[in-house]
């Protein structure tokens, strides 16, 4: 304990002759270090902010899309083809077990009218148990039941956007709309959900009974999408499976040929922004460890000057008795303690970084202690590897040789 502590204090004493030359030798470290915490950090809220976006589309959410339409063996796009019905709906909840709620959806654009403001926007009609899927809280104002979508009512909740755009200073719930020249009236307005992972604004919507606009505002009778809530993360796989033998089953689909729907859940989403995020990590923190890189070369760089310089000294050493190994172990000391000094430094200017761009930009940041453990770990490793020539060099010079040197 005592020869680490005198090595310490040598290498110190050491260090501290050129401050100017050592506070440049560290440099690199200082901004290796800082890079990769803040670059991991800003990553990692950035990972942690898709994820969040994607919880909010739903409770264990599964989507069921329409097919896409081939036409002379081409095939059109996903949702082109008219193959969901109610009844799909009806029979999944029925007869799939992992499946908690399911919401019929259809959709249709049109401009809404209040007063002698108007607003383009998307019109989505669910049921009751949409709200629940989606885990949309309404803020005020009341959702609409069953009887409504059934007697095909004219009623709607609003998102934030709409309320913003077309109720200025007034309160919305019980104000009349009109949509397509038809009156509804607003009986809620829904909790601010902001953008989602594509960047659309969620809230930017009006949503009434899915009856009201397959029977009122389209004429169709096709569905644009089926929204389910499985039990579980864990159900989705089995809720899935069962969803598409059911459907298959129902739309009297041939075995060996495609399905005219599509089966989408949380978790696809989830894995697919996932892998994105996940390699916009790994790029951040290759281009920060660059730095790290640079900045051992610098301190092998000094280190190599610093036994030139220093090689009388040497000489001086070995002849009063010092052995061959005292002298590795005292510049590989000084190495060390540079990268190290030059980790803490990297840690505090890495925090300090990523504390700046969330403050400024608004954007998430999280540190990981790992990420910060692991620069510092990796800036003594490269203190021992990038030192270990320059030292190994000291400790071979011969005495006399070194003695006589000017």
């Amino acid at each position: 304990m005592l020869r680490t502590w005198l090595l310490l204090r040598v290498a110190l004493r050491a260090i501290a002759r050129n401050k100017m030359r050592s506070a440049l030798t560290v440099l690199g470290i200082i901004i290796g270090v800082g890079a990769v915490i803040a670059m991991v950090g800003i990553g990692e809220g950035a990972s942690q902010m898709v994820q969040s976006q994607i919880s909010s589309l739903g409770d264990n959410l599964i989507t069921i899309f329409p097919g896409s339409h081939m036409a002379g063996g081409a095939h059109s796009g996903a949702g082109t083809r008219s193959s969901l019905t109610e009844q799909d709906a009806a029979a999944i909840g029925a007869q799939v077990p992992e499946i908690t709620a399911i919401s019929p959806v259809a959709r249709a654009g049109a401009q809404v009218v209040y007063g002698n403001q108007n607003w383009a926007t998307s019109i989505e009609g669910g049921d009751p148990d949409y709200f629940s899927i989606r885990r949309w809280q309404i803020e005020s104002g009341t959702g609409f039941n069953e009887s409504a979508v059934r007697g095909q009512a004219k009623v709607a909740v609003i998102g934030k956007t709409i309320a913003d755009q077309l109720f200025q200073g007034v309160d919305p719930v019980g104000q009349t709309i009109r949509i397509k020249k038809i009156p509804f009236q607003v009986i809620g307005v829904l909790e601010a959900k902001g953008q989602n992972s594509w960047g659309r604004d969620q809230d930017d919507v009006v949503i009434v009974p899915y009856t009201t606009v397959l029977k009122r505002l389209t004429g169709t009778t096709y569905l644009g999408q089926i929204l389910a809530s499985a039990t579980s993360m864990e159900a989705l796989p089995q809720a899935t499976e069962a969803i598409t033998q059911l459907l298959r089953q129902r739309h009297r689909i041939p075995a060996g040929q495609e399905d005219d729907f599509t089966v989408r859940t949380q978790q696809d989403i989830s894995n697919v922004m996932g892998s994105t995020t996940k390699v916009m990590r790994g790029l951040l923190a290759a281009i920060a460890s660059v730095s790290l890189l640079v900045g051992g070369i610098g301190i092998m760089n000094i280190m190599l000057v610093s036994v030139t310089e220093r090689t009388r000294e040497i000489g001086i050493r070995m002849a009063v008795g010092a052995k061959g190994w005292h002298v590795m172990m005292q510049f590989l000391a000084e190495a060390v303690v540079l990268a190290c000094f030059g980790g803490l430094l990297g840690i505090a200017l890495g925090v300090g970084a990523a504390d700046i761009v969330r403050k400024t930009a608004n954007w998430p940041v999280l540190i990981q202690p790992e990420a910060v453990a692991g620069s510092f770990l990796v800036a003594a490793v490269i203190g021992i590897f990038f030192g270990f020539w320059p030292a190994r060099k000291a400790s071979r010079l011969d005495p006399i040789e070194a003695l006589r040197y000017e």
